[in-house]
């Protein structure tokens, strides 16, 4: 019997796909509704939550438009990571037992993607 070698970037298991995904779901709805006291009317989009195989750290990547200053507002958002954590275990208390520590991280993919078109376009 051979057993197809597997590594540890692909191995995420059914439990932590399910709550990446409400954590997902869940921190986008409330960076939506209460966007403005972190980024002050730019648009704030959850793109990927990857969690950790003990459900402990949570990287959360966020796509902000308009892109100028997401820095800063990355950076606002991860200071009051704390109120994040407290309001989504208000959310979620009847769905998971523990809220995991949340890492902000800015999802550059997008601007990546114009800059490789951009790159193709001038040719």
């Amino acid at each position: 019997m051979f057993l197809k070698k597997r590594t540890f970037a692909t191995m995420t298991t059914h439990r932590q796909h399910k709550v990446s995904r409400l954590l997902q779901k869940e921190l986008g709805e409330y960076l939506q509704r209460s966007g403005s006291e972190f980024a002050g009317g730019k648009m704030i989009t959850v793109t990927v939550v990857r969690i950790s195989p003990d459900l402990g750290v949570a990287k959360v990547y966020l796509s902000i438009f308009p892109g100028d200053g997401a820095e800063e507002t990355v950076k606002k958002i991860s200071e009051k990571a704390g109120l994040v954590r407290s309001e989504m275990g208000n959310r979620l208390r009847n769905q998971l037992r523990h809220i995991p520590q949340f890492a902000f991280f800015l999802d550059d993919s997008l601007d990546y993607i114009d800059r490789i078109e951009d790159l193709l376009n001038d040719e």
